[in-house]
């Protein structure tokens, strides 16, 4: 797919807000994309202490306080890495957050299930007024769900 970079959020999307032990699997993800060539850059509105705490030990750059959905940072880490639009893909579990920062960096944006049914209080927000997006947005066939991702 000629993607170089991918970008992805943190919490609930490559690591169970609430059990730091699933830190080991993201980690074979980033050793995955790594063989591939494929950068792995956490986007984090979570802050620094935080997200190094998990991150560090496993050598993965991040930017923390990102801000999303505004796409700032994820424009400015496309940048500094020397990448186009088309080489970055956007992955995260909140519409309104992850995806909506992604669309407007106008990167390729890829929506998963979080990984825990549960959320943070300030998350829980977001998911309420997600339902109401995907419920519209269902009439105009704007949202397709996938097993798998493929090339074409």
């Amino acid at each position: 797919m000629g993607i170089k970079a991918v970008f992805s959020d943190l919490d609930n999307t490559l690591l169970a807000w609430n059990k730091f032990e699933t830190a080991e699997e993201m980690n074979k993800l980033n050793q995955r994309l790594a063989k591939a060539n494929i950068k792995l850059v956490v986007i984090s509105n979570n802050n620094a202490e935080r997200v190094g705490k998990v991150l560090n030990p496993y050598h993965i750059a991040f930017v923390a306080k990102s801000r999303k959905p505004l796409p700032f940072a994820i424009t400015k880490e496309r940048e500094r890495l020397g990448l186009k639009k088309d080489q970055v893909m956007m992955v995260g579990d909140q519409l309104i957050t992850d995806i909506q920062a992604g669309n407007l960096a106008g990167v390729e944006s890829v929506l998963v299930k979080p990984l825990v049914e549960t959320d943070k209080w300030n998350t829980r927000i977001n998911r309420f007024l997600e339902k109401f997006i995907f419920f519209f947005l269902s009439f105009s066939h704007r949202v397709t769900f996938k097993e798998t991702l493929k090339n074409g």
